[in-house]
């Protein structure tokens, strides 16, 4: 549906078409399952709408897709290249699916380590735009490499992993449709079920569920966990099923199924136990990111006081990725925001997020929520110029 771009936040763009749609707050609110007086909160930037579960709720009650409401502004904060650079790795997926990826056939050895760097460099949010502006390029290289029918086994288990480690990430953090991040999962599940092994249709399984998740799909992307029984029989594999445990708590938690996230969680822990901290595949499982999926779950289900309590236990810094370290300041500072008398707080975890990854913060659509809420509470003090400052950088309106 087609929608005003100059709407910034999701409660603007929701007004928007709820008015086009000649819907009052009272129907849409009642169809969501909230009160009259929250959903016009929303709307007026005064309460943020930071909850998978209830984007869902008021997009089936609009009949609208949730990526309706949750798309970037045009421009897209924190752009440069991002938006071309998404715009390239759209070609290159289609290019691949048509079986004409016009890539230079290399050695493995290269493509190796070219995949490895890529996926490296995510986890360490380290010259993400540089990483996307690769991309393309790297996934042209390995499917013509593919295509000429060299080294097929490791080439077919390397694009399962570059996808779903790599490609869908990017595109998460680009904004990208729900759609493109589809098309890259799809290309890394042909992958995978043609290499035949456990690991990569569990990387498969991982992201697909991710990406159903975030289209507010929930009944698939737990059909999509449910396609795969990781063996724990290697210490990959086991970090492997733990993570994909992990997946399913979060899934459960935008589901409200809290029975599942708890079973879900503990899964998870005791494989952790076994494991440590480890980072197989580059998905940081471990003891650490139990706790930050736990930390996920119940902001999703709104317990903000626990969120707080658990990662006021936590030293982020001790996890190998910093992209978790990210989702920490991230989850953390969203927390903090629905507390009383700690807007200030929840001010520095986010900046402390943002400057770990800039694209993370400032293209979330849920934490863009956050900070226009918080925008429209602070006070003329000098945190409220570094709110102000991370407002604007997200492209919304101060």
């Amino acid at each position: 549906m087609d929608v005003d771009d100059n709407a910034r936040t999701i409660g603007a763009r929701l007004r928007q078409v709820r008015k086009a749609r000649d819907k009052s707050l009272v129907v849409i609110a009642g169809l969501a399952g909230m009160s009259k007086s929250q959903l016009d909160r929303i709307e007026r930037g005064e309460c943020a709408l930071d909850k998978l579960s209830e984007i869902v709720a008021l997009a089936n009650a609009l009949q609208i897709a949730p990526s309706d409401l949750m798309r970037l502004p045009v421009p897209a904060p924190a752009n440069g290249h991002t938006d071309s650079t998404t715009d390239e790795v759209r070609l290159a997926l289609m290019a691949v699916s048509h079986n004409l990826p016009d890539g230079l056939v290399l050695p493995v050895d290269a493509l190796r380590a070219r995949v490895t760097a890529t996926v490296d460099a995510l986890c360490r949010c380290d010259r993400e735009r540089e990483v996307g502006a690769s991309l393309p390029c790297l996934i042209r290289d390995l499917h013509a490499t593919i295509a000429a029918g060299r080294d097929v086994t490791e080439l077919l288990g390397l694009s399962a992993w570059l996808h779903t480690q790599a490609t869908v990430p990017w595109l998460s953090l680009s904004g990208a449709s729900v759609d493109l991040r589809s098309q890259a999962v799809m290309l890394a599940r042909q992958a995978a079920q043609e290499h035949g092994a456990a690991a990569p249709m569990g990387l498969v399984a991982a992201a697909g569920a991710r990406v159903a998740l975030a289209d507010g799909a929930f009944d698939l992307a737990q059909a999509v966990l449910d396609t795969v029984t990781m063996p724990t029989n290697t210490p990959d594999t086991m970090q492997l099923a733990g993570f994909l445990a992990l997946r399913r708590s979060v899934v459960a938690a935008a589901d409200r199924r809290t029975g599942d996230v708890d079973a879900s969680l503990e899964n998870a822990a005791e494989l952790a136990a076994r494991t440590g901290e480890g980072n197989a595949y580059g998905l940081g499982f471990g003891p650490i990111n139990v706790d930050l999926y736990r930390i996920a779950g119940l902001l999703e289900l709104g317990d903000h006081e626990r969120v707080v309590s658990i990662a006021e236990g936590m030293n982020p810094e001790a996890h190998a990725n910093r992209s978790r370290q990210v989702a920490y300041w991230a989850d953390y500072g969203q927390a903090l925001a629905r507390l009383p008398g700690r807007h200030d707080e929840a001010v520095v975890a986010l900046r402390r997020a943002e400057l770990i990854s800039p694209h993370r913060i400032q293209r979330n659509p849920i934490i863009r929520e956050v900070l226009a809420e918080l925008l429209a509470k602070s006070r003329r003090n000098a945190v409220g110029r570094e709110l102000r400052g991370m407002a604007y950088r997200a492209g919304l309106p101060v």
